[in-house]
């Protein structure tokens, strides 16, 4: 699926705070809190790759040089591993972004929104479709989320958003479209609302920190203005793409983990380590056990 791939580009919005998580995101970005042994943002690299991207697009702001640094070689550490006769570990150093794909960073130098940070991206995107991905949302699928997206966008050559199904009165985090269904997974988008209250709000169906978007949204996004909280904001860009060409909903396979917040980066982290290689058995021991004592204490209590 990934060589059928037409798009070698994706942007990784990764400017914001995180302040969510502070004092944690205080000196280190969001994205690059681990999910085990990787940090979020390694995990969207590779989802990207994995799709066919050949050129990673970082929009980064300030205290963001940790995620340069990550993906930058550092033969001082590799000669160490080396020496110590560590392969696994020097492997997976080495295997972090393969030779054939390039790494380009590009400073947002005002946190003017979504919309904005993309839109930084256009000299280096030019005139092609490209990916978005949120690292916030962690995607666990079979076929990686991008992925199945590349492959709906070689029939419809449209863009592209991945979407998940939300409780109503969750829209007011979301954008959420309204839309008509054309097959299973797949729908066409007749309208897009940013975070609508649940009175408000067009339908349940929320755009979940995965796109496709062709060239065109620059232009929408260069001219659109300031939306809602004073930003520039990638909902408005879409819903004035609409006016020019068809727009898709995909309800992508996989299951989301929102670890942009506290609660949905606990649940990965627990059940990505419940599914490692070597810490999975061990570690699942170690919560029954935890649970265990929890619930002993609360009987005895």
């Amino acid at each position: 699926m990934s060589a059928m791939s037409p798009i070698r580009t994706v942007v990784f919005p990764v400017a914001g705070r995180g302040t969510r998580f502070l004092p944690a995101t205080k000196a280190s970005p969001k994205e690059m809190l681990p999910i085990v042994d990787k940090p979020l943002i390694q995990y969207a690299a590779e989802e990207a790759l994995r799709a066919g991207a050949t050129r990673l697009v970082f929009v980064t702001g300030a205290s963001k040089r940790a995620i340069e640094d990550h993906f930058d070689s550092d033969p001082e550490l590799e000669a160490a591993l080396l020496a110590q006769g560590k392969q696994d570990l020097l492997d997976s150093m080495r295997g972090i972004i393969p030779s054939s794909a390039s790494c380009i960073y590009i400073r947002q130098h005002a946190p003017l929104g979504l919309g904005h940070a993309v839109l930084c991206a256009r000299p280096v995107v030019g005139d092609e479709p490209f990916f978005v991905h949120l690292a916030d949302d962690l995607i666990d699928a079979n076929v990686p989320c991008l992925a199945q997206m590349a492959a709906q966008f070689e029939r419809h050559h449209s863009s592209i958003l991945g979407v998940q199904t939300v409780h109503p009165s969750e829209t007011d985090k979301y954008g959420i479209v309204a839309s008509s269904v054309i097959e299973p997974r797949l729908s066409k988008v007749s309208e897009i609302v940013e975070k609508p209250k649940p009175d408000k709000a067009p339908s349940n169906l929320a755009v979940v920190g995965r796109y496709i978007l062709t060239p065109q949204i620059f232009s929408k996004l260069a001219t659109i203005g300031q939306g809602a909280g004073g930003e520039i904001q990638l909902t408005d860009g879409i819903a004035q793409l609409l006016k020019d060409q068809a727009v898709y909903a995909y309800a992508f396979e996989g299951k989301r983990y929102d670890c942009g917040n506290k609660l949905g980066y606990l649940e990965a982290t627990v059940e990505y380590a419940l599914k490692h290689p070597t810490l999975g058995d061990p570690f699942a021991k170690l919560l029954g056990q935890l649970l265990e004592a929890r619930s002993a204490d609360a009987h005895s209590g």
